[in-house]
């Protein structure tokens, strides 16, 4: 009995594959613009303007986003269930408009974060967001600190700070912009930004708006942290040498494109060492995990007082939108004073803040049922026993066990049109992500698992799946069955967590990891 799985390796003829691939399309990608340059088909840019992007940054989008576009923007008609209603397009061709064929698909959902089921067409908490639409209609017209702050606003942060733990918090219109516009009202000059390697993109963008020094450690690794804090706090600050006024430690609960959680118990005692400052983003984790869905501390055994500003969407888990921060009284009042996305932009509507507190009185069991308890038991099962049956079917998975969130790793670049255009002309409706969201050589498909699903929709995706991998040639692993946590152990199956770093075949017979880029 082993405490973790085996790392995927990718194989040889696959690196080399995958690598001759991207080489081909810079090759004749680039020589069909020298062609253009010498002989344009039409003029691109009016008389004295230079163009709004150059070539080299729209090179990407020219050469393989714009041939394969059927596979993202899918529009949808549907509520985001365990099955949704797709539109159906017919691809035209590069640089041509897709045609809609007025066909409704009908296709089980893995892209949703609809983690709860509280997205479903029959919610349980679509009668009181009726009643909140009846009588604080569609939206407040205003910002929340003009005319925009209702008794609903107020009713959940008071909520949503007695569920996370914390003294007090704020909520913003847009999830997004609750890490874009509050980390900047954080730290400034003269402070310093410490964020994992893979952080989302709505840190990374906070981050670089603040007016102060960023740096990266590797991802989910403590021990690379502790090393650049102390070299950070030997060093200085750039050219003056002064001591940083603070230091704040940026990373997520559930990494979003590994499905990896943080090792938030050794981070925490990194940042008390060292008396930084730590900034979770449980965008991903809130209402997904714990025992009564409280997030990464409760999945951790970490107290949240321990954690100083616990950020969360309500995107996910509580399917509605918006953000939050929690945190004390004091850095509350701060925010509200300084971050622009609480000034200035919209901020939730009312039937959405009433749809989110519904869902989190659901969750904690204050609406006297144990339906929360029984949808965060059926997500934990429905989670880990996809991720099983993936490992079995030969799938490199990324990811933990318990995680909402499976990465399916594709590799090759044709692979992920493939596979996203097969598995939609078989009723299946995911997610594939390539570069720049994913680094060159490990593009994947993420899939998303929810407590609406039921065994027999589990039980279809992984036909589909079977069926897709199968012709698309995507099994880069030895099939074996792995035992997830609460399952009974029979027939002495390995269990434990897959730490989901991906390594490279060199060719000699020993391996390397797989170098990470910094998501964007």
């Amino acid at each position: 009995m082993t405490d973790s799985l085996p790392q995927p390796v990718i194989g040889f003829f696959t690196t080399i594959s995958t690598m001759l691939s991207y080489g081909l399309m810079l090759v004749f990608g680039r020589v069909r613009d020298a062609w253009r340059q010498f002989f344009p088909r039409d003029k691109q840019n009016a008389d004295g303007y230079a163009p709004i992007v150059t070539d080299f940054e729209d090179f990407f989008t020219r050469r393989m986003y714009r041939r394969i576009n059927d596979c993202w923007d899918r529009p949808v008609a549907g509520c985001p269930g365990a099955w949704i209603d797709i539109v159906e397009r017919n691809f035209m061709g590069y640089q041509k408009p897709m045609e809609y064929t007025g066909k409704i698909l009908r296709c089980c959902n893995l892209g949703s974060y609809n983690y709860l089921g509280f997205g479903d067409p029959n919610s349980p908490t679509k009668p009181v967001v009726f009643q909140a639409l009846d009588q604080l209609s569609v939206s407040t017209c205003s910002p929340r600190s003009a005319l925009g702050t209702t008794i609903l606003h107020r009713e959940l942060e008071t909520l949503i700070a007695r569920f996370v733990g914390k003294e007090t918090a704020m909520v913003f219109g847009m999830g997004f912009g609750t890490n874009a516009t509050g980390i900047p009202s954080l730290v400034g000059k003269g402070g310093l930004i410490i964020s994992d390697k893979v952080n989302h993109r709505s840190l990374v963008i906070g981050a670089r708006s603040a007016d102060a020094t960023v740096k990266v450690f590797n991802h989910n690794d403590p021990e690379h942290l502790e090393r650049v804090i102390r070299r950070a706090i030997l060093d200085g600050q750039p050219k003056t040498h002064r001591p940083w006024k603070k230091i704040l430690i940026v990373c997520e609960g559930i990494y979003s494109m590994e499905g990896e959680m943080a090792p938030l118990a050794e981070i925490v005692r990194i940042k008390k060492k060292y008396n930084c400052y730590l900034y979770v983003d449980e965008a991903h984790s809130i209402g997904a995990i714990g025992a009564t869905g409280r997030g990464i501390c409760e999945n951790k055994g970490v107290n949240p007082n321990d954690i100083d500003i616990l950020m969360g969407t309500f995107t996910k888990s509580f399917g509605a939108v918006g953000g939050y921060i929690a945190a004390s009284k004091e850095i509350i009042g701060h925010l509200r004073r300084t971050s622009a996305g609480y000034q200035y932009s919209a901020c939730i509507s009312p039937p959405a803040v009433q749809q989110i507190i519904a869902a989190i009185k659901i969750i904690s069991g204050e609406d006297g049922t144990d339906l929360g308890k029984t949808k965060l038991l059926a997500l934990r099962d429905n989670a880990n026993f996809f991720r099983q049956k993936l490992l079995a079917l030969g799938c490199h998975v990324l990811g933990d066990w318990g995680s909402p969130i499976i990465p399916v790793m594709l590799y090759n670049p044709c692979k992920v049109c493939a596979f996203s255009r097969e598995c939609l002309a078989r009723g299946l409706a995911v997610v594939v992500v390539g570069f720049p969201a994913s680094p060159l050589l490990l593009a994947r498909s993420r899939l998303c698992i929810s407590a609406a699903h039921t065994r027999a929709d589990l039980e279809f995706a992984l036909k589909v799946i079977e069926e897709v991998i199968d012709l698309i040639g995507a099994r880069f692993g030895s099939p074996k069955l792995y035992a997830y946590p609460g399952e009974a152990k029979a027939n002495g199956l390995p269990n434990g967590k897959h730490h989901g770093e991906v390594v490279v075949s060199n060719g000699n017979g020993t391996n390397s990891p797989g170098r990470r880029k910094k998501r964007q």
